[in-house]
C-alpha cells in the first residue's frame, strides 16, 4: 500500500522534513559517484555492519572501529538505489510535514533521529553476527508513521494499492493504515528468523523505529489546542465524503 496524501493540514514551512530529505538525496548523490570497491568501503564505513562490533576479525579487515559508533546514526541517511529512496521519501513527505507542524521542527527532528537510532539498535540486536551493511531511512519513517497516527488517531489515509497494472484508490484510518502497516513488519521480521538467510529488508529496524516513534510522541508532544483539535477530527471525519462528492460531481458533469 502507497500512501498518497491525508487529512491533516499544516501551514509551517516543514524545514526538518525538508533537511531529512535533502541529506538523504545529497548522501545518494554522492554514493552515485562512488562504484565498485569505493562504494563497498563507503557502505562498510557508514552503512551499519553488526560484525564490525561482534567480529574481532571483520573491523581489521574492513579498515573499521569498534569504537566507532557513527553508523548506528549515519546509516539512516543512506539508501541501496533509487527506489529505495525514493519510496522512503514519498512516505516521509506524506506524513512528515503535518506531525512536524504539531511537534514543531526541534521536537520532530528528535523523534526523527531517535526512532531512527532505535531502529539501528533492534536490527543490530536481531542481527548480531550479520556482515550485511544495513542502511536507509525507513526505520526513522517508521516511527514517523507511528507518531503520525497516534498524534492524530481519527485522521485518514489516501492509499494506492496497485493491482497489476491498475492503480486503485481507497481511503482507511491512519491507525488502521499504521496498525497493518506494523503488523506486517512484526510477521515479516518473525518470519525472517526462520529464515535468517532469506530477503534483504530489515524487518527488526522498521519495528524498532516504530516503537520508538508510538511511545516518544506523547512525550515530544506539545499540548494540544482543544478547538484546534476539534476542527482538525471534524474535518478528517468529513474528509471520505467530501472527496467522494467531489469525484461524484466531477463524473456527473462529464
Amino acid at each position: 500500500m502507497i500512501p498518497t496524501n491525508n487529512t491533516i493540514p499544516y501551514t509551517a514551512t516543514p524545514h526538518a522534513t525538508w533537511t531529512m530529505i535533502g541529506l538523504c538525496v545529497a548522501a545518494y548523490l554522492y554514493q552515485l559517484t562512488l562504484s565498485g570497491a569505493d562504494l563497498e568501503a563507503f557502505f562498510n564505513t557508514f552503512a551499519l555492519v553488526p560484525a564490525r562490533y561482534t567480529d574481532g576479525a571483520w573491523g581489521p579487515a574492513h579498515d573499521a572501529s569498534r569504537a566507532n559508533i557513527a553508523p548506528f546514526v549515519t546509516n539512516m541517511f543512506l539508501h541501496g538505489g533509487l527506489m529505495h529512496i525514493a519510496s522512503n521519501l514519498w512516505v516521509l513527505w506524506v506524513f512528515g510535514p503535518a506531525l512536524e507542524d504539531r511537534l514543531g521542527s526541534e521536537r520532530f527532528t528528535l523523534l526523527y533521529l531517535a526512532s531512527g537510532l532505535a531502529a539501528s539498535l533492534l536490527h543490530f540486536l536481531f542481527n548480531f553476527s550479520s556482515a550485511v551493511p544495513a542502511l536507509g531511512a525507513s526505520g526513522a519513517i517508521a516511527g514517523v508513521i507511528a507518531a503520525y497516527a497516534r498524534r492524530f488517531p481519527y485522521a485518514w489515509v489516501n492509499v494506492l494499492q496497485p493491482i497489476v497494472v491498475l492503480p486503485v484508490f481507497f481511503m482507511m484510518p491512519a491507525l488502521l493504515f499504521a496498525g497493518f502497516w506494523f503488523a506486517t513488519q512484526v510477521m515479516q521480521g518473525l518470519g525472517s528468523l526462520a529464515m535468517p538467510g532469506a530477503g534483504g529488508i530489515a524487518w527488526f529496524a522498521h519495528i524498532g523505529g516504530f516503537l520508538a516513534g508510538w511511545f516518544l510522541v506523547r512525550r515530544l508532544a506539545p499540548p494540544a489546542n482543544p478547538v484546534e483539535e476539534t476542527q482538525a477530527a471534524t474535518r478528517s471525519a468529513l474528509w471520505p465524503w467530501t472527496t467522494w462528492m467531489r469525484w461524484m460531481t466531477w463524473w456527473w458533469r462529464r
